[in-house]
């Protein structure tokens, strides 16, 4: 049978769903980083062509105490490009959002995030951490990182073209042998940033290797700023023991939620039955994934990409995922992609996933 299409009601999850949801979300405590408030310390961290408004609000929905959208050109902006608004769309639903801008230029860094702002975003947020040859190559991303004589001047110059809060995001350098976050966090602190979040890896590692946790901890222990740390943070065990043990005021959380959506409350869960989503409720977050979309754009084909690729990692862990992947490529049809995916779920043998290997995942980007 077809699956009927999820449209714009705005439905709550099921009642099971929700009460797991609204249980778990009621032992969260909310923080302050500088005037923003969120509603956990358990943040979604920005990711490219992934942390669309639709996304976003799902995660919100699920527990994440606030999102960053995708990094966004500043050039794209002041073109007028239309791709390139449609990135700084802010739903009305969500709460806790932030608009991440990347450019190598202070001026029309500054120019673009005054038109981002208008938008409606909590704050905006500097990438000065993304590793990819065509960002890094024009000076943007963290290739600001290397010439720190410039940034004080960077920073100065986008903060005054706003109101609103203004974080960044960096590495813990360029490479080990430039380690820099704590002069980096000092020239941040002087010039008005209110939080910063650290990815534990430097550029020249990419995604590859291990966050460097400990390194995160001595940074933030003497820093007057907020941090926020980032990486590895993939399984719920691991979350609660950074949440316990951790000096970071917040933490964001990249792949992990792809695969395991309900990553921003299974730390929270005080027995085996609350951590877990079933195969029921992963095809219902689908569905609702779906309807959100539906808001946001009418294009068919974009849809039915963003959605099998979404399929493809929420299905990691469950019983026969090749032949289904196989099957999620060749569909060329909405309708048709959510009825092989209503009987991938519903047909599973096990009711929730294995554990998963994330090793060669989390090297794929965005940590």
């Amino acid at each position: 049978m077809t699956p009927k299409l999820m449209t714009t009601n705005n439905a709550p999850f099921s009642e099971k769903l929700q009460k797991k949801i609204d249980t778990l979300k009621s032992r969260r405590k909310s923080i302050q980083l500088g005037n923003v408030h969120f509603d956990s310390p358990l943040l979604l961290a920005p990711m490219s062509s992934i942390c669309t408004p639709p996304f976003r609000r799902l995660m919100e929905d699920l527990g994440a105490g606030g999102t960053v959208s995708e990094l966004i050109s500043c050039h794209g902006i002041n073109y007028k490009n239309k791709k390139t608004l449609d990135m700084l769309r802010v739903d009305p639903h969500e709460k806790n959002v932030g608009l991440q801008l990347f450019g190598e230029d202070k001026f029309k860094m500054s120019e673009a995030a005054k038109i981002a702002e208008s938008m409606g975003p909590k704050f905006i947020d500097i990438n000065m951490g993304c590793p990819v040859k065509k960002v890094v190559g024009t000076g943007a991303g963290s290739s600001l990182l290397k010439d720190l004589t410039t940034l004080p001047a960077y920073i100065r110059e986008i903060k005054k073209a706003i109101q609103i809060p203004l974080s960044i995001k960096i590495r813990t350098g360029w490479d080990e042998n430039s380690l820099n976050s704590p002069e980096v966090l000092k020239i941040a602190e002087g010039e008005g940033v209110e939080f910063v979040a650290i990815h534990g890896r430097t550029r020249a590692q990419q995604y590859t290797g291990k966050a460097n946790w400990e390194y995160i901890n001595q940074v933030s222990k003497e820093s007057k700023l907020q941090i926020i740390g980032n990486g590895d943070l993939n399984h719920y065990s691991v979350i609660k023991e950074k949440m316990n043990q951790s000096v970071c005021k917040a933490f964001m959380l990249g792949r992990g939620p792809l695969r395991d959506p309900f990553l921003f409350l299974s730390p929270y869960a005080e027995n085996e039955s609350e951590i877990f989503l079933d195969k029921f409720e992963y095809y219902e977050i689908l569905e609702k994934f779906l309807e959100y979309s539906l808001q946001h754009t009418q294009n068919d084909r974009h849809l039915l990409i963003s959605m099998r690729k979404h399929l493809i990692w929420l299905c990691a862990g469950f019983e026969n995922v090749n032949n289904f992947r196989e099957q999620v490529y060749h569909s060329e049809d909405l309708k048709n992609l959510m009825t092989i995916s209503r009987n991938f779920f519903y047909d599973q043998p096990i009711s929730h996933k294995k554990n998963l290997n994330w090793e060669s995942f989390m090297s794929g980007g965005h940590g």
